[in-house]
């Protein structure tokens, strides 16, 4: 197969696209959006990635080979996550004590 010719202005496009999302990360992180600061800021992540990895490491115009590969490396980031959050949420935290301040303050008493 031969190698694919990307025009340059495919490769300008997803430059100003990936300046544009890092803006908006950015701005993102300046706003108070309370638990989905973290949600939008990975979003915005994972897209800047899927453009790199489509565009800049060639994968969008290669063979299906290619494309088991990276599906086989996305399950298996999935299934790691996966683990590490299900021993993550199900373990019995420990009561976090209160400062040193606050317990030399009630001992005065």
């Amino acid at each position: 197969m031969a190698p694919r010719i990307v025009p340059p202005k495919v490769y300008y496009r997803v430059f100003v696209v990936l300046i544009l999302l890092t803006l908006a990360t950015t701005g993102i992180a300046y706003l108070d959006l309370r638990f989905l600061n973290p949600v939008a800021a990975i979003t915005i992540a994972v897209c800047k990635a899927s453009l790199v990895v489509l565009f800049f490491m060639h994968v969008r115009y290669s063979v299906r080979l290619t494309w088991v590969f990276l599906c086989a490396g996305l399950l298996w980031l999935t299934v790691l996550i996966g683990l590490t959050l299900s021993d993550a949420l199900t373990r019995d935290w420990l009561p976090v004590p209160a400062p040193w301040s606050a317990t030399a303050s009630k001992n005065r008493r």
